[in-house]
């Protein structure tokens, strides 16, 4: 029987890893299974990958200690899921042979989390995606296919994931497919380059604080202060501690739309802050109440906002995000609609939005809203 030690983590032979006593406080290679998995390949390198993933999460002794640092871990899974499915649902290409679009997300397997330990953070993240498109000949014949995504990994760089376009069985040969093989592939990896990106920033809001020489800083015995410094130090100690709260901050743009209706003003403005037409032009359930102040909730929940001043036929602001954006952050939407006798001109200024959904945010605008207002009430009219 081994004498008693200190609990450190332990990984034998490639196995998932345990903790266990280790005679002396000596510890045993926690690489090993890493070592022997990255030579031999195949089901051992599944097997490093699992490791490495537990021992991520097990308490490792702190280096100059015998103290333990535990890791903080963050499951990021079903936050990458919406996310995800939020970036690629979007994308259109449009060339001389017509338009291509994802018209749905019909796989979306794998996982995401995120380690920190003593302010290092580790990324892991694995899915397997399969998309469905639709693709409309110039003339008005649609075509279905498929898009397949085996291998976005933290292990593969970006330009390596691999895209597969295909066209759904027995429909026939189109230059569309190759339309959406070579542009719509890129705008498939600037979506999951955007996923990666966000994934790094706004979903590890939290898991880091501000840092002095890249260690946290503890506090240190104090000399009492005279009592006229006291609320000074007070103030100080105050402001201190508010700083060491901050999160990320997040970086952002200004975006701007211009449409054209055929409607009038009034009718337009009425499409915006009333419930029946808002719920008509979106396909799905939504909540409003037109008033200064008042809360809104389209698409299911995805967005979410208020509003803050309404002009009547003149203007509306809003304060508005997206589900997916980090929590609490409002972007600040203004509309103006301009009477150009017999149809009306709005002008779309967004500002707040984070930089890394500026493509995703234009285009749901000029989706959602301006082309599915077009469709519902025959609007409809050329673009500026």
């Amino acid at each position: 029987m081994p004498r008693e030690g200190r609990r450190l983590p332990v990984c034998v032979g490639g196995a998932r890893g345990a903790p266990g006593w280790v005679p002396g406080g000596r510890a045993l290679c926690v690489c090993l299974c890493l070592c022997v998995g990255a030579r031999q390949g195949g089901k051992d390198r599944g097997k490093a990958r699992e490791s490495q993933r537990v021992l991520a999460a097990w308490p490792v002794p702190d280096s100059h200690t015998t103290r333990f640092s535990r890791r903080t871990e963050r499951d990021a899974s079903n936050w990458s899921t919406e996310r995800l499915k939020t970036l690629l649902l979007p994308v259109r290409v449009e060339g001389e042979e017509g338009a291509c679009e994802v018209t749905e997300v019909s796989k979306l397997d794998g996982e995401a989390s995120i380690n920190n330990r003593k302010g290092k953070l580790i990324f892991f993240y694995e899915w397997a995606i399969k998309l469905a498109w639709t693709g409309t000949s110039k003339t008005g014949v649609k075509y279905k296919g498929y898009v397949e995504i085996p291998n976005l990994s933290d292990e593969n760089d970006i330009d390596e994931v691999e895209i597969h376009v295909s066209l759904a069985k027995d429909e026939p040969d189109t230059n569309l497919k190759t339309l959406m093989k070579q542009e719509g592939a890129k705008k498939i990896r600037d979506a999951m380059k955007t996923y990666i990106s966000t994934l790094k920033t706004e979903f590890t809001q939290g898991m880091i604080l501000p840092t002095v020489n890249g260690e946290h800083m503890e506090t240190t015995p104090q000399v009492a202060p005279k009592a006229e410094d006291r609320k000074a130090a007070a103030s100080s100690s105050t402001a201190t501690s508010q700083s060491k709260s901050i999160g990320v901050k997040i970086p952002t743009c200004k975006i701007s739309l211009k449409d054209t209706f055929l409607t009038s003003p009034e009718e337009l403005y009425r499409v915006f802050v009333t419930q029946e037409m808002v719920q008509a032009f979106t396909h799905a359930q939504a909540t409003l109440e037109a008033d200064k102040g008042g809360k809104f909730q389209l698409l299911d929940g995805s967005v979410t906002g208020e509003f803050v001043d309404l002009v009547p036929e003149k203007q509306l602001v809003m304060k508005w995000r997206f589900k997916s954006w980090p929590a609490g952050h409002f972007a600040t939407i203004t509309l103006n609609f301009t009477d150009k006798g017999g149809e009306t001109v709005v002008y779309l200024e967004g500002k707040g939005i984070p930089a890394s959904e500026e493509e995703r945010t234009k285009q749901g605008w000029q989706r959602y809203y301006f082309e599915g207002i077009k469709q519902t009430f025959g609007y409809g009219a050329r673009l500026f």
